[in-house]
């Protein structure tokens, strides 16, 4: 009876999941994406804390492990500010790569189930599999979380021979899955996994070290998809269809992610993981690398005339927005402008700042309507009869470099053309370069204007400007 019930509970919860990504997939529908997600998952673990796999004398451990693990989630939940948000991504991303590699040695240590002949020997490859998805989940995460934290550097570290080295890793990979299936020992089986366990580990160092900071996006929704694959190993190692079915859902739907993002820039996968573009951020290009020439500053007060005069008006959000916390002023803006019949819009780029989705995430928390945030695609030849187009802390994203200079290291990556506007206003603290490390031509255009300084003082001072 108990089974039947946790196997009617899991289809119900593997439908409410399906629910919830189709909601994702438009902001106008993301809450209750989120809504049916959230139900999905109590469905999830409350048919499986309580069906017939969980013994009485287990359920105190299950409970207690939840209570700790939900008080973290809710403390991280309420302390972490949105600019943290890709680096706590990445970091629980970690904790699926840590909890398939657990599954999984506790999967080959139980003795309570015996396999032999063909049975055994898929038992093992699951685990092993799961093993190695979760090692390279695990370490790669967490390097990431160190680039996206700035704990660690985002230049690639290109080794010499790094392919050769991939290659070694692959072969020893396969060796000891052979190893392992003709092990005669259980402790020749284990001693097998330890060894494949640290080359996946170091795989997946090895791997986003050799990334670099432009890519991080990439990285993020691919580490995404990582820890799909490995949630659907653990399922395979614990005869679990909803945690399969679940973890083929995440890991798809991640892959797809990150397909779409590299054709957003312009990438292949596979350059990517070889070790992509990008230097270290936030540093100042290097002198004659790029066009130079003058800058023309603005003032607030001027932006403000600016953007009283206009009837026409677009927004391009980026990583210095989140920082500054400027995005409820932008929205104040954005609603005076509106009241005074001026058309706003905001261009999202699919890469802008640090995760998917980051910026989205943000104008929604800010109340920004949905309707008005639109995709690259769809802004891109509204420019020239754009009045004002103003940058907000954004800078590779609209590098006239990646389409007129064939040797620049974004040459090819799609960006808002935003200097097509009659006026362009490029809203940063100093001349650095982005994330990407180059220099951005932009700057140095006649119809480009500079406003310097944090963005949500400037901004402040533009509301204020406008509503004198």
């Amino acid at each position: 009876m108990l089974a039947n019930l946790a196997n009617v509970s899991y289809i119900g919860a593997t439908i409410l999941f399906i629910l919830s990504l189709g909601g994702l997939s438009n902001p106008e529908s993301s809450r209750r994406g989120n809504f049916y997600g959230i139900i999905g998952m109590t469905i999830a673990v409350l048919a499986t804390v309580f069906g017939p796999r969980v013994t009485l004398a287990g359920i105190p451990w299950i409970i207690g492990a939840m209570v700790i693990g939900g008080g973290i989630g809710l403390y991280a939940a309420r302390k972490v500010q949105m600019t943290q948000m890709p680096e706590l991504v990445a970091l629980m991303h970690s904790l699926v790569g840590l909890a398939a590699m657990l599954v999984g040695f506790a999967s080959y240590i139980d003795t309570s189930i015996v396999f032999s002949g063909a049975e055994k020997a898929i038992h093992e490859l699951e685990i092993y599999v799961g093993i190695y998805i979760g090692a390279i989940t695990f370490s790669g995460s967490i390097i990431a979380f160190g680039k996206l934290s700035g704990k660690i550097s985002g230049k690639p570290m290109l080794l010499p021979g790094r392919h050769v080295l991939n290659f070694i890793g692959l072969a020893l990979v396969i060796y000891f899955a052979y190893v392992l299936l003709q092990a005669e020992t259980p402790a020749a089986g284990a001693l097998a996994l330890a060894v494949m366990t640290a080359v996946g580990l170091l795989f997946g160092i090895h791997m986003v070290m050799a990334i670099g900071g432009a890519d991080m996006p990439v990285v993020v929704s691919m580490l995404n998809s990582y820890s799909g694959w490995a949630a659907a190993a653990t399922g395979f190692m614990l005869s679990n269809d909803l945690l399969i079915v679940v973890g083929a859902l995440v890991g798809s739907s991640g892959a797809i992610l990150s397909y779409i993002m590299c054709r957003a820039m312009a990438r292949n996968f596979l350059s990517v993981i070889a070790g992509g573009f990008g230097t270290e951020g936030g540093k100042p290009a290097v002198a004659g690398a790029q066009p130079a020439g003058e800058v023309s500053p603005i003032s607030a007060v001027e932006t403000a005339e600016l953007l009283k005069d206009a009837k026409s008006v677009i927004i391009v959000p980026g990583y210095g927005m989140a920082v500054a916390q400027a995005q409820h002023t932008v929205y104040e803006i954005t609603k005076l402008l509106r009241e005074k019949g001026v058309n706003v819009r905001f261009g999202i780029h699919p890469v802008a700042g640090r995760m998917p989705g980051h910026m989205n995430v943000l104008l929604a928390e800010a109340k920004v309507p949905y309707d008005i945030v639109m995709e690259m695609d769809e802004l891109n030849d509204d420019f020239p009869n754009t009045d004002v187009s103003i940058v907000i802390g954004a800078n590779d994203i609209v590098n006239p470099a990646a389409m007129d200079d064939p040797g620049s290291p974004i040459a090819g990556m799609p960006v808002l053309q935003v200097w097509k506007a009659k006026t362009s206003i490029v809203m940063k603290r100093s001349m650095a370069s982005g994330y990407a490390g180059v220099d951005n031509p932009l700057f140095y255009k006649e119809n480009n204007r500079m406003l310097f300084g944090d963005a949500k003082k400037m901004l402040d001072e533009v509301l204020a400007a406008l509503k004198a």
